[in-house]
């Protein structure tokens, strides 16, 4: 494994908060689905972030962050009587999606600041850079 520059790490970084902003975006479009059976209805997905070290990680400190999957969430789908409705069951229920609207807000906005913050460190690193590069003029 290569060693990571400023640039690989926020822009890995950057990408585990696209697949974030991705699993917010579907759980918000799936927020008001409903279905005749628990097992049908829409569940919350969220990703799980892992640390990537480079080889050297112990002596330069540089790590960064994968998407390595996406779990959905096990909580049970919202159960409510509504016996005239076309997509009711034998007795009745329809289940809606277990998505808890603001708590997807609230990712959301988390996935995007951490999305800026990022951007910021490469904005920082690029006038560094050229900082460091007009010294010699």
């Amino acid at each position: 494994m290569k060693a990571f520059t400023i640039f690989d790490i926020s822009s890995r970084a950057m990408s585990a908060q696209q697949v974030r902003l991705n699993a917010v975006a579907s759980n918000l479009a799936n927020a008001q689905t409903l279905t005749s059976s628990a097992d049908k209805a829409y569940k919350a997905m969220r990703p799980v972030f892992e640390t990537e070290f480079p080889i050297h990680q112990a002596r330069t400190g540089v790590a960064t962050v994968a998407a390595v999957e996406i779990q959905q969430s096990q909580v049970q789908p919202e159960k409510r009587y509504a016996p005239g409705h076309p997509l009711a069951d034998q007795d009745g229920y329809i289940y809606a999606s277990n998505v808890d609207v603001n708590e997807e807000l609230v990712e959301m906005m988390e996935a995007s600041r951490q999305y800026q913050n990022n951007i910021e460190v490469l904005a920082t690193a690029k006038s560094l850079i050229l900082k460091t590069l007009s010294v010699g003029k």
